[in-house]
């Protein structure tokens, strides 16, 4: 085969074959293939995109560029979700101990964060002693244990996306659905759970800005899932505002153990029995209004809290946190925020938020910074709440940062009032 036809193909909009596709992955992804030719191709599907028989082939290539993980071992049904992202987005540390706690087996594989989106595997190494790089035996042994594992993401899975994301970060071309829902579908069909919950968001605060493209790609990557023989569904949801009151990684922590423990409600917790409820559903405990009454039931009575007790102890971390959230890390300074003018909070900028919290140090500039797991961000004010000048809207925390005012004004131009 010769890469300059394929290019040419898709950049006359005639489909390739599975072979084509497979060929054009390999090659690439073993150094055969300049930078410069992907490159051409990538933005022929940006151009023109791909049909759903070249993005399930583009997808499957993907995934069998490096190691596919046995789930055989897991005692029963197993559900992986995943959230294409958002500020304040700690759903995993929630929804994996409920869904748990319902009999439902959630072996999960998370990443760690990048600008002004955390990540999960951050926030759990927040707890002292959390181990997220372990065997995959004891991986499966601690998934067989509880019901619930997250660790973080193998270097040997899906290595052809590793190449083509950093190729299409540099060339222009991030921003084509049928290449993002690749991206995202090859690394969860690596991971094989039986059933994928994709929770696609939009909003400021996301990748997709708009409903109507964050529902496009939720279409996309569940007919891929389906097309490749799992049971997945996909939920559209907002980030238009911060997830919950709590940004950053150990005070994220925090919030998600008061929702466990059910002292914390609002849209966070509906939002997690939401999701919660639609995992059960996939593995088939019930119709959705009997998932979510076993949600809120696994909650009320304190056995995903348990469950997270217990998963925190296996993984080497302080457990005690569950019960005495003072144990993880503590800010050293925090600064008050008030409001500049009365009236009513009518926008809250969720990715200028996750840009305030990045730069009080909860988060990573480039790969190699160090985060400070006590930096962070606690919203007092909800949009739509009336507030008077001089009213707390937040409050910034950090060990690392001792001058807030570029943080304080940055935080202020993210609010609205009216």
């Amino acid at each position: 085969m010769n890469c300059c036809d394929l290019i040419n193909k898709t950049k006359r909009k005639q489909a390739l074959t599975e072979n084509e596709i497979k060929w054009l992955v390999n090659e690439y992804t073993y150094d055969n293939i300049p930078d410069y030719q992907i490159s051409a191709w990538l933005m022929a599907v940006c151009l023109n995109s791909l049909t759903d028989e070249e993005t399930l082939a583009l997808t499957l290539a993907m995934r069998d560029s490096g190691d596919i993980l046995d789930l055989s071992g897991v005692n029963g049904i197993t559900v992986d979700k995943h959230s294409t992202g958002g500020v304040g987005d700690k759903t995993s540390l929630i929804i994996g101990p409920v869904a748990a706690a319902c009999g439902v087996y959630v072996p999960k594989m998370s990443g760690r964060g990048l600008g002004h989106t955390g990540g999960t595997i951050d926030k759990l190494e927040s707890i002292n002693g959390y181990r997220t790089e372990i065997s995959f035996n004891e991986f499966i042994d601690i998934v067989n244990k509880t019901g619930f594992s997250i660790v973080s993401q193998s270097g040997k899975l899906c290595p052809a996306d590793k190449k083509l994301y950093a190729l299409r970060n540099a060339s222009g071309t991030v921003d084509s659905i049928p290449l993002i829902c690749a991206s995202i579908m090859s690394k969860k069909l690596a991971v094989s759970a039986d059933c994928i919950l994709l929770d696609v968001k939009y909003g400021s605060g996301a990748f997709m800005k708009t409903i109507e493209n964050a529902q496009k790609l939720a279409d996309i990557m569940t007919r891929i899932g389906n097309m490749a023989g799992k049971k997945c569904a996909a939920m559209v949801t907002d980030i238009n505002i911060p997830l919950g009151r709590n940004i950053g990684n150990a005070l994220e922590v925090i919030e998600a153990v008061d929702v466990l423990n059910g002292k914390s409600k609002g849209k966070l917790y509906d939002l997690c029995i939401d999701l919660s409820a639609k995992m059960l559903e996939l593995a088939g405990k019930g119709d959705i209004d009997i998932c979510r009454k076993m949600a809120v039931d696994a909650i009320s009575c304190g056995k995903a809290a348990e469950i997270f007790e217990k998963t925190i102890a296996l993984h080497g971390g302080n457990a005690k946190i569950v019960s005495d959230t003072s144990l993880l890390p503590q800010p050293k300074y925090s600064h008050k925020v008030y409001a500049n003018k009365t009236g009513t909070i009518q926008e809250m900028n969720s990715e200028e938020i996750g840009m305030t919290s990045l730069i009080i140090g909860a988060g990573r500039k480039s790969k190699t910074d160090s985060i400070d797991m006590s930096a962070g961000i606690i919203i007092d004010k909800e949009c739509g709440e009336y507030v008077k000048e001089g009213d707390l809207l937040l409050t910034l925390y950090s060990s690392s940062v001792t001058d807030f005012s570029d943080a304080e004004n940055r935080a202020l131009n993210s609010i609205k009032i009216i």
